[in-house]
């Protein structure tokens, strides 16, 4: 499968940040698909600067409805109409500061599927369920509850981002996310044997350009999830050249 390595800018960028975008398109390698997830407010910006290129815009969420009395939300519908092509859905600091349930998560991978976006959904555990040995657990609850009915290895990639590594500077061992990787495939593949294996499956979590030809390496890792090290052009092109 080709590897996917997707930015997530989070709440960060203003217009003066089309210059990234434009550096990332210049600077493309080949070896990866890529795709950036700017705030929503450049969305429609980006989307017309990305066209026809091969980077792909993305959203950083949405809602399970196509539309209604939703004040400040979008939906996965109005993120295609402004030209993006998929959206991260249940990233760890949405699941934490808006208090989103496994079951708010399915409910927005549904929608991207319905709108036809690539749906990129997160699972990870906390520091403390680490400590207490109880990583693979959570990751099998939050598959359970938040996949999607439908499994569709072309618009559904997973990302695991262990929570205490996102922007602290540590990463888990290549052991152990070789472990946890290899636990979701074995679960995608028993709920649907073809598309399970073949959906792509990413690594997030303090990932650069120092550590991310190691982390690429690892068995069923497929590309990555970055974080602030995406806000420079230069560094995110740092890590998608892990497949140059």
């Amino acid at each position: 499968m080709r590897p996917l390595v997707a930015g997530n800018w989070k709440m960060n960028g203003l217009r003066s940040g089309e210059a990234e975008l434009r550096a990332v398109i210049a600077g493309a390698v080949t070896g990866c698909d890529l795709m950036v997830c700017p705030p929503a407010t450049l969305l429609v910006s980006f989307a017309a600067i990305a066209k026809g290129s091969s980077v792909v815009i993305g959203a950083q969420d949405c809602h399970g409805e196509r539309d209604g009395a939703h004040t400040g939300d979008i939906s996965a519908e109005m993120i295609a109409d402004a030209g993006a092509g998929a959206v991260i859905v249940g990233h760890s600091e949405r699941r934490a500061d808006h208090q989103e349930s496994d079951a708010d998560v399915k409910a927005k991978a549904s929608a991207a599927a319905r709108a036809g976006l690539i749906a990129i959904l997160c699972i990870g555990e906390t520091k403390e369920e680490r400590q207490a040995g109880a990583t693979i657990a959570r990751i099998g609850r939050q598959l359970d509850g938040s996949l999607p009915d439908r499994l569709d290895d072309a618009r559904l990639v997973i990302a695991y981002e262990p929570v205490w590594a996102i922007g602290t500077g540590l990463t888990p061992t290549t052991k152990d996310v070789a472990e946890v990787h290899a636990f979701i495939r074995e679960r995608l593949v028993a709920l649907d044997p073809k598309a399970g294996a073949s959906m792509r499956i990413l690594y997030g979590g303090s990932v650069k350009p120092a550590n991310a030809k190691e982390l690429m390496a690892v068995m069923n890792v497929n590309g990555a999830l970055v974080g602030g090290a995406s806000l420079k052009a230069a560094d995110f092109l740092g890590i998608a050249a892990a497949y140059s």
